[in-house]
């Protein structure tokens, strides 16, 4: 009975058709799949060439394959956020990674599908080592079987056909086998990591030795210390500490092979070398070498008359090559041979200059196993980035260079700042041909674009930075329609239409009417609710991307950007960690226009990076005549942090700053050169010289933003007379509810002229929460037009319960953990152990009445699990318990949904939406909540929204399953009865109560998509009433349609239009033809009666 009662619960539910059918998927959706921005600051993460397969771990917690020729993704593997990817090693046919605190997890995959072949945990990850770099300590690397010389060799390798030598935590060393991930052996520093942490390891087949290099600390300086280990044991061999000084960097000391003599020969068979610089005077660096043995009873030797000031890690260390950079500026290459550490080459000019840009080397082997490296830099002088490649014949002590340059677009992608590197082999010298491929780039830019050069042609491009969208809004456009003829322009530069005016626009529309009623004929013969409609027009310029549809065009003109008859067709803009801006086509996902956001003063030697807050559409309607404006901070590399916005236009782009005085510069700005592109970046206006408190607009019509700075002073934007005497005539009825610690405090805005010549926001209430509860958040109600379709719910016998509806209702979540309980680090206090909660407090922010309030569990100790959306007087927020107690069930994940209506019983009314906040009766409302039991996690959440409010709102959810599903509002009714629904309730269309929401593939909106990591859902309304657009935001980007009611004012799509019309022809020809016929028959009639 029970199950059939459910089946039938979900039946009535699921009346409307959530997700979407087969044939509608990637048509009335589309789904971006990225795998965010390469981590290149380390070797272990850095990407690199692999045949035609490109290797990376991103910043988004990724390891990710991508397709060599097209740049589509190949595989993909999602790391959680507790399991940060710490590096990864190639080898054969497969790919292995650690991750973890310390590297506490061993993986392996299938390097051609990305399949998981195996997973070990190698400690504990409490047991980590919590290090910054978080990779320092950590090291991967792969040692192929050979043929054992010795019985016990052989005894070891006959079962295993290679294996891994691991590096983790800075202190242990362990040898795995690569096909079943059994520790062979495992080696532990004796001082654990307390005094020496090894950064460095070396394997050497031939002499059976694995060496281990690490920083060694001491009270004047760090020193180095290396320790040998047999190969196939793990016992120790030898351990010393080297005399050296290398300052407090890991980059100052390297392990380097013995580079191969001839082709294709195996660097690993050769005892390594450690070199460092170590201070030979205060302003002087000297380059000391020490080769070493596996008895480590070598000397040390320098390189005389050489003074660098930093070495580099170019890839080639097991080749015997890297890098120095000279004092005068010169990068000089190093190979390391059996003479020692010598010279090889030296690139000139490589510091950054008025002439060129700091230069990027790495190196790589090519497909005959020859040593190269390429050096990447910006020439001012050319205007386009250059590449050149050494060859090195270390056997032969010479070199030789060669070189090209490409266009890159730096005022597009930003600058260059990481290149992975695939060489050409040399030309067949017997047949003075050469057939290979040329040598392949790829670039990794300052604005998260990847970009694939073969030589001088660029290959594709992935704008990897919209995996780390910071805000993003939807903007309609503006409908299709022709200049309007003979307007008067109002005072705000609008075009008001005079009578004559609108005479000469509809004769001049009269002209196009032929090919309106061809259109309308063939849109309503052939036309479908789900087909889209044709999408923004792009002109292909660059490479398509197959991770956006569309590489960036020149932008098209405005008047083309115009919206479909249902408005689905929106622009999305977006704000990217990489600051920069892009447009998006919500038909489709390709990119419209994008602009990378300028640091203004910072961007003068200093460096910084643009963060962004809000954004805000400034104007009235809801096109945004007035433009976009993005609230974002400034965080200058040199720790000085302003407050900045950046005010354009949501169609082109365009600069649209209102402050007269930038006049020229904004006009500069949107300079373009011949192919359509920005000369210069967005700038941003200063509004603030200093961190950012809260942001909030005016009511006065023309959406005027106001910031609140440290001092609690109000700055606008723009700032003029106007606006400040709107401030003046506002302060009053605004009301701000600020985060303080473990406090909210309310404030109104005042002013002193006496004081100051600006408003200040003063206190005016307090909220204290319990002992020890922190403050993590402050969820506002999203910003909408305050539409209400319905004020109150009529119920089965007639009666009313009205909506509680009070636009100044915040939600806040708190956090108390208490530092006595067990899970903290700290000792144990005699008082008794309180357990950590979570808060959520529903608050009236004009007068800090609490309205609602939750005590939940802390899932281990933290309140990250919790997530709420707040929609007129509807509440829902999820939470993790895993608490078990008698009678309160199991551990899982629950979703609380909470209705607030006025009065305390049915038919009461106190008209919350018009009361004040201050009257009494605000606090007469009744509350009625109920839990469900949710399958899996919950990440993100929003209701959804529609242009008048009709239709029924449901809440979306992003679940830990990477899936986007519906959760309708019928479902989270806390009014569902616990017994048999009466007729009464059956009228309202309640079901009975079932604590377990139901997991069914038909409330899933992204189908078979992975959408991962979901952050933020956005929803937005279209033209149509019964349909909303839903925008998931994460590592990927995903858009859908949902129609909560039904599409009940469109027609279906199984209806047969075509027969309709011809029906209605067929009628009207039978009219044509009969009604003649009639008319004789009834004039027979008349004569002969």
């Amino acid at each position: 009975m029970h199950l059939l009662r459910h089946l039938l619960t979900f039946a009535l539910v699921a009346l409307p058709t959530y997700a979407l059918h087969e044939s509608e998927v990637g048509i009335v959706d589309w789904h971006t799949k990225l795998i965010g921005v390469p981590l290149y600051n380390s070797h272990h993460t850095a990407p690199v060439f692999h045949d035609d397969l490109v290797v990376t771990a991103t910043s988004s917690n990724v390891l990710a394959a991508l397709n060599g020729t097209d740049g589509s993704v190949v595989w993909r593997s999602i790391y959680d956020a507790e399991d940060p990817l710490l590096g990864f090693k190639i080898h054969d046919t497969s790919i292995s990674s650690l991750s973890g605190p310390g590297g506490s997890t061993l993986r392996t995959y299938d390097l051609s599908t990305g399949h998981l072949l195996l997973e070990k945990r190698l400690h504990n990850p409490l047991d980590g080592r919590l290090r910054e770099p978080q990779n320092l300590g950590v090291g991967l690397v792969y040692v192929p079987a050979e043929n054992g010389n010795t019985s016990q060799e052989a005894d070891v390798q006959e079962h295993h056909q290679g294996a891994l030598v691991i590096l983790t935590n800075g202190d242990t060393a362990r040898r795995v086998d690569v096909s079943t991930g059994e520790v062979l052996w495992e080696w532990r520093s004796p001082d654990q990591g307390s005094l020496i942490t090894y950064t460095h390891l070396h394997p050497t087949p031939s002499s059976h030795t694995l060496y281990l290099a690490g920083l060694a600390r001491s009270q004047q300086h760090n020193t180095l210390h290396v320790t040998t280990l047999n190969m196939n044991t793990g016992e120790v061999i030898a351990s010393v500490n080297v005399p050296a000084n290398v300052g407090a960097g890991i980059g100052e000391f390297m392990l380097v092979g013995s580079g191969p003599s001839a082709p294709n020969a195996k660097a690993l068979n050769a005892d390594p070398c450690l070199v460092w610089l170590s201070p030979s005077s205060p302003t002087q660096k000297t380059l000391f070498s020490a080769p070493l043995t596996p008895s480590l009873t070598g000397k040390v030797l320098s390189i005389p008359n050489a003074s660098y000031k930093r070495i580099l890690d170019v890839g080639l260390g097991e080749a015997g090559m890297f890098m120095a950079i000279g004092e005068s500026g010169e990068g000089v290459v190093l190979g390391y041979g059996g003479e020692g550490v010598r010279g090889v080459w030296s690139f000139g000019g490589v510091a950054s200059s008025n002439l060129n840009s700091e230069s990027h080397f790495v190196g790589a082997l090519n497909e005959n196993g020859e040593p190269r490296i390429a050096r990447v830099y910006w020439s001012n002088a050319h205007n386009q980035a250059i590449h050149q490649t050494f060859e090195a014949h270390l056997d032969e002590g010479k070199g030789s260079l060669s070189g090209f340059a490409f266009p890159f677009e730096t005022r597009e992608h930003g600058v260059v700042r990481h290149v992975a590197f695939a060489p050409s082999p040399s030309p067949n010298l017997a047949t003075n041909t050469n057939t290979s491929t040329p040598s392949r780039l790829l670039l990794t830019t300052s604005t998260g674009s990847l970009q694939l050069w073969s030589n001088s042609t660029l290959l594709w491009v992935r704008e990897e930075s919209l995996a780390q969208v910071q805000v993003a809004r939807f903007v309609e456009l503006p409908p299709a329609r022709e200049d309007i003829m003979g307007g008067i322009v109002d005072g705000q530069g609008r075009k008001e239409e005079g009578f004559w005016g609108r005479v000469g626009r509809q004769i001049g529309d009269a002209k196009n009417f032929p090919q309106y009623l061809l259109h309308f004929i063939t849109r309503f013969a052939t036309g479908s609710y789900a087909s889209p409609t044709s999408p923004l027009p792009p002109s292909s310029s660059s490479p398509l991307s197959p991770a956006l549809h569309a590489s960036i065009p020149p932008l098209s003109p405005s008047h083309t950007l115009t919206r479909d008859q249902f408005s689905f067709r929106q622009l999305l803009i977006t704000a990217t960690a990489s600051g920069k801006l892009f447009a998006l086509d919500t038909s489709t996902g390709a990119i419209v226009w994008s602009r990378v956001l300028g640091l203004g003063w910072a961007g003068s030697g200093v460096g910084g990076r643009i963060v962004g807050v809000r954004m805000f559409g400034v104007g009235e309607g809801q096109e945004e005549q007035g433009g976009i404006v993005l609230v974002a901070q400034r965080n200058a590399d040199n720790g000085l942090v302003d407050t900045v916005v950046f005010h354009f236009d949501p169609l082109t782009g365009d600069d649209v700053k209102l402050l007269p005085s930038t006049a020229a510069q904004t006009e500069n700005e949107n300079e373009k050169d011949a192919n359509g592109r920005w000369i210069g970046p967005l700038e941003g206006v200063d509004v603030i010289q200093g961190p950012l408190v809260d942001v909030f607009v005016l009511p006065d019509g023309k959406s005027t933003i106001g910031f609140l700075d440290e001092f609690l002073q109000v700055q606008l934007y723009p700032d003029t007379p106007t606006t400040r005497a709107s401030l003046t005539t506002l302060a009053p009825s605004l009301h701000l509810a600020l985060r303080a610690g473990s406090q909210i405090l309310g404030h109104q805005l005042g002013l002193n002229e006496e004081l100051s010549l600006v408003h200040v926001a003063y206190p005016t209430w307090g909220v204290s929460f319990g002992a020890g509860e922190e403050v993590l958040e402050v969820i506002k109600p999203r910003e909408n037009d305050g539409v209400v379709a319905s004020i109150g719910k009529v119920r089965g016998d007639r009666s009313t319960l009205y909506k509680y509806l009070n636009r100044h209702l915040s939600v806040v979540v708190t956090s108390s953990v208490s530092p006595s309980y067990p899970s903290s680090p700290s000792p144990p206090s005699t008082s008794p152990t309180t357990p950590p909660t979570c808060g959520l407090y529903l608050l009236d922010t004009v007068k800090g009445t609490v309205i609602y309030h939750a005590s939940l569990p802390a899932a281990e100790g933290k309140c990250s699990e919790v997530r709420a959306a707040l929609e007129e007087n509807w509440l829902v927020y999820s939470y993790f318990d895993d608490e078990v107690g008698v009678g309160e069930g199991s551990k899982g994940y629950r979703v609380v949904s909470v209705e607030i209506y006025e009065g305390y019983g049915a038919d009461e009314k106190i008209r919350s939406s018009d009361i004040s906040s201050y009257s009494n009766k605000t606090t007469e409302f009744s509350v009625y909540e109920q839990a469900f039991v949710m399958p899996h996690g919950i990440t993100a959440i929003a209701p959804t929204t529609t242009k008048f409010g009709v239709s029924t709102k449901d809440m979306i959810v992003a679940s830990r399953k990477n899936s986007i599903q519906s959760i309708p509002r019928r479902l989270l009714n806390p009014r569902r009865p616990k017994r048999k629904p009466t007729n009464e309730e059956m009228e309202e269309m309640l079901v009975q109560y079932d604590p377990v929401l139901p997991d069914d593939p038909r409330l899933i909106l992204s189908h078979y998509y992975e959408i991962a990591n979901v952050r933020q859902i956005l929803t937005a309304p279209s033209l149509l009433e019964s349909t909303s657009l839903v925008l998931a935001i994460g590592t990927d980007l995903f858009l859908t349609r949902i129609a909560t009611s039904g599409t009940f004012d469109v027609l279906s799509e199984n209806f047969n239009k075509v027969q309709l019309v011809l029906t209605v022809i067929g009628l009207a020809i039978a009219i044509f033809v009969t009604k003649p016929m009639v008319s004789r028959k009834r004039l027979r009639e008349r004569w002969y009666q």
